[in-house]
């Protein structure tokens, strides 16, 4: 773990272990003093992504960033169903939040973690001041709009939901060269060369639970956010969208998809690639302060 990479943002990170519901323990870093704000990685990363965000935000704000379950280096439990269900990551985000000593909390994710920031703004709005997302669609959007030739960019959402087994298999038998090749497609210029070994190092050793997350998006995250949607329920508190323009290159509005979840929505289209922490930290931050203004 780079327990001392954030140095080179100007910020030192102080890492814990957390433990959460059902035993589980999460690897938790913090900087900072002020208003809290919790940051939850994506894929294929850990809770390293936000180091230059957090070096700014750690001026005036508590910043929390977990390692989500079965990612980075917090447990990886076995799979029961709805270990992986963004339902249960959302309450172990609440529960990290209480236990460091704070009820309410902005919250920003990128890629899973915005699931995961989705489904706590969704369950527990009463914890949530603010919201981002950066460069997700919401899990039923992304089911509806990835079709046809186009959809080839998200195979990996097809392989990962196949029953346990052959993605676990595949994957596992070459995790470096199936985690790099999302490192390097989907960024405008390579990682550090010692940023780029921490995630694979984390995700080799994840594989498992990786595979679990991404299944349970296309099983019961469906089933929770189709209820929600059936409901009528929406995020009520202020929401920032970052995504790249990739809406026009699949065929869609991703600010009326976005919308029609979170009325009070600003929805900025970021030109860089998809690990946009890390590529363009200043129009992030700088995003994420105009959301905690609101």
């Amino acid at each position: 773990m780079l327990i001392g990479r954030a140095h080179s943002a100007g910020v030192n990170f102080h890492h814990q272990r957390v433990r959460v519901s059902g035993g589980i323990e999460l690897n938790v870093a913090t900087t900072g003093e002020g208003s809290p704000v919790v940051l939850l990685h994506g894929f294929p990363q850990t809770h390293l992504m936000w180091r230059h965000v957090a070096a700014d935000l750690a001026a005036d704000h508590t910043v929390i960033m977990p390692d989500l379950r079965g990612y980075g280096d917090s447990d990886k439990p076995a799979d029961t169903g709805s270990t992986y269900a963004k339902r249960t990551m959302a309450t172990d985000v609440v529960e990290v939040a209480q236990a460091l000593g704070h009820d309410r909390f902005a919250l920003a994710g990128h890629d899973r973690g915005a699931l995961v920031a989705f489904r706590t703004g969704l369950d527990h709005p009463e914890h949530v001041t603010h919201l981002a997302s950066l460069d997700v669609l919401p899990t039923l959007d992304m089911w509806d709009v990835m079709r046809g030739t186009s959809a080839a960019v998200g195979f990996h959402l097809f392989l990962m939901a196949q029953p346990p087994g052959l993605a676990e298999e595949l994957i596992g038998a070459r995790p470096d060269a199936f985690f790099g090749h999302f490192l390097d497609a989907w960024a405008t210029e390579p990682f550090p060369a010692d940023v780029r070994e921490e995630y694979l190092r984390a995700s080799r050793e994840a594989v498992t639970s990786i595979v679990a997350d991404y299944r349970a998006s296309a099983t019961i995250d469906v089933e929770h956010d189709t209820a929600d949607r059936e409901a009528g329920n929406r995020l009520k508190m202020p929401v920032t969208v970052l995504q790249q323009d990739w809406g026009a290159a699949l065929g869609f509005d991703a600010e009326a998809l976005w919308r029609a979840w979170a009325p009070d929505l600003d929805h900025r289209t970021v030109s860089c690639g998809h690990f946009m922490a890390e590529e363009a930290p200043d129009v992030v931050t700088a995003a994420l302060r105009d959301l905690l203004r609101r």
